[in-house]
């Protein structure tokens, strides 16, 4: 994998000097592939199927609060005292106890920042996920705020890579990433939702493996992707679509390079970029995208 150094750094928590560039890799597409060729994936991948779809939990997470916030139409991350509401090229900080807002980051309608997607509080640190989509080629990065201040402080480019990439959490050491593709206009010619991808990378953002999602879960969700994705306390993949009520509960293969759908559970929010509670792992916070709200949900 080639690499080349284009972090942008203007403050930086000690546990993010180790950040360097991710490699780009240039995707070759067949000059006869046309969009219409991505609308349906399960002709090119059903000699992948392994599994039905597991049965949905009898143990749902159930709402317990809600919280209006306009910006809420991509995600929301959360610390032990603030909520941090998330749309395209906006991010709110709210006080957890009242809804309160405290403070706003706005990006410019023609900036830099055009469409964040998950996001993860880390220390005094805000590690979101962003992408050009639907732009076409697909281009990446990891964008850095500071909590307290909402100021953004550095960036991380993975320019043309992988696809869109939806969410970057950590674990155990290493960085996790998902690059969605999807089956319709905003998809890359003759790569369907199918080419969605998780990909782990060290410390240092070499790339150290990556997984493909199951069949199943895939003809679910096209013609769109992954939008969330967190790792459980008992070290599982917990990840959700573009708007199903529901979190699929997924594992990493002990042989091969297909995750395991293990679980489906039903959920208060619909699809789109989520977390689980710092203070409990039984907790999750989510949004309503079309009420403009944030949503909190307990596993029951």
């Amino acid at each position: 994998m080639g690499s080349q150094d284009a972090r942008r750094r203007t403050a930086t928590a000690p546990w993010i000097s180790t950040l360097v560039l991710a490699a780009a890799v240039c995707l070759t597409v067949p000059s006869s592939a046309t969009a219409a060729q991505t609308a349906d994936p399960a002709p090119r991948a059903a000699h992948g199927r392994t599994l039905d779809a597991p049965a949905v939990s009898d143990r749902p997470f159930v709402e317990v609060r809600r919280y209006d916030a306009p910006e809420a139409s991509q995600g929301v991350a959360v610390d032990s005292e603030f909520f941090y509401a998330v749309g395209n090229r906006r991010i709110a900080k709210y006080e957890r106890e009242t809804g309160a807002r405290v403070r706003e980051w706005r990006g410019e309608a023609d900036g830099p920042v055009i469409h964040l997607n998950s996001c993860v509080v880390i220390e005094a640190s805000l590690i979101c996920a962003h992408s050009n989509h639907p732009g076409v080629p697909m281009l990446s990065s990891v964008e850095i705020w500071n909590t307290a201040t909402l100021e953004h402080t550095e960036s991380i480019s993975f320019g043309i890579y992988e696809g869109s990439l939806t969410w970057a959490i950590p674990q155990d050491g290493s960085w996790w990433l998902n690059f969605a593709h999807y089956g319709n206009e905003s998809g890359t010619p003759g790569k369907g939702s199918e080419w969605t991808s998780l990909i782990q990378f060290d410390a240092n953002w070499h790339r150290q493996a990556g997984y493909a999602y199951p069949v199943e879960l895939i003809e679910q969700l096209t013609p769109n992707s992954l939008s969330g994705g967190n790792w459980s306390a008992d070290g599982r993949l917990y990840v959700t679509g573009h708007d199903e009520a529901e979190i699929y509960v997924l594992e990493l293969p002990a042989m091969g390079s297909v995750l395991r759908w293990v679980e489906t559970i039903p959920a208060p929010m619909h699809g789109q970029a989520w977390v689980f509670d710092p203070k409990d792992d039984a907790t999750v916070w989510g949004l309503v995208r079309s009420a403009r709200q944030v949503v909190v949900g307990r596993r029951r």
